[in-house]
C-alpha cells in the first residue's frame, strides 16, 4: 500500500505522513484464529495460548444476539452501553456463550479477542497491528473528506447497504436488511479503493500503540486486520 498523508486525531486539517506498508485485505477469520490456537497447542500442549476471555471466564456479548436462556440470567452490563452484557463462558469459539459454536461462521471475523490476544496472534503470524494513522489511511481507501470508505452515500445505487451494520430499532430489533444479523463473512461486501473488505461495520478493531478497541455496530466484538511490516 502506498504511503501518503492522513488526518490526525488533532484535527481534520492536521496531516501526518504514513509510509508504505502492507495490510491483509480481510479481517482475521475464525478459521485463521483457530489455526493460531491449534498451532500453539501443538507447540506446548501443557502451556497452550489462552485468550483473555477464556482466562477470565467471561466476555461481553451484544444483547440482541443472546439466546433467551442466557439473556434472562445476565446482570452485569457496560456502563452507558447496557446492550453489551456479561456472559460467563463467552469466548472466541463460543461467541454467545455456552452451547453456541462457530458452525457456519468459520469465515466470519474472530470475536472476543483482546488487544493482547491480537498481538499474540500477530507475533505468531509474523505480522503486527497497524498504527492508528495506518489504519485511518488504509480504511479511507484513497478517498479524502468522505463520510464512508466508499464515498458519501450509505447505500448503493440500488438502495442496498454497503456494509454490515445494524438496521432496525437499536438494540433489540435488527431487521438484517444487509443480509446478516450479527457478523458477516470477512469477504462480504465490496472492498474499498485499496482492496480492503469490511473496514466499516462487521467488527471492531484494535491498533498498535495502546489499544483502540471498539465494538462493531452490528453487535460483533473485537477483531482486527492482519498486518505485515
Amino acid at each position: 500500500m502506498p504511503g501518503g498523508c492522513c488526518p490526525s486525531d488533532r484535527g481534520l486539517f492536521v496531516q501526518r505522513q504514513v509510509g508504505s506498508f502492507l495490510m491483509d485485505k480481510y479481517e482475521v477469520s475464525n478459521e485463521r484464529f483457530a489455526e493460531f490456537i491449534a498451532h500453539q497447542k501443538r507447540l506446548a500442549p501443557d502451556a497452550q495460548y489462552v485468550t483473555d476471555a477464556d482466562r477470565f471466564g467471561w466476555s461481553f456479548v451484544f444483547e440482541g444476539l443472546l439466546p433467551p436462556r442466557i439473556s434472562e440470567v445476565s446482570e452485569q452490563a457496560v456502563a452507558g452501553a447496557r446492550w453489551w452484557v456479561r456472559v460467563d463462558g463467552a469466548s472466541w469459539n463460543s461467541p454467545e456463550g455456552p452451547g453456541t459454536n462457530l458452525d457456519d461462521r468459520w469465515d466470519h471475523p474472530a470475536v472476543h479477542v483482546s488487544w493482547f490476544d491480537a498481538r499474540a496472534f500477530c507475533a505468531w503470524a509474523g505480522k503486527r497491528l497497524p498504527t492508528e494513522e495506518e489504519w485511518e489511511y488504509a480504511a479511507r481507501g484513497g478517498l479524502e473528506q468522505k463520510q464512508f470508505p466508499w464515498g458519501n452515500k450509505e447505500r448503493d445505487e440500488e438502495g442496498r447497504p454497503r456494509a454490515n451494520t445494524f438496521q432496525g430499532t437499536f438494540p433489540h430489533d435488527d431487521t438484517a436488511e444487509d443480509g446478516y444479523a450479527g457478523t458477516a463473512p470477512v469477504h462480504a461486501f465490496e472492498a474499498n479503493g485499496y482492496g480492503l473488505h469490511n473496514v466499516a461495520g462487521n467488527g471492531g478493531g484494535g491498533v498498535e500503540g495502546g489499544g483502540g478497541t471498539q465494538h462493531g455496530a452490528d453487535g460483533s466484538d473485537t477483531t482486527w486486520n492482519e498486518k505485515v511490516p
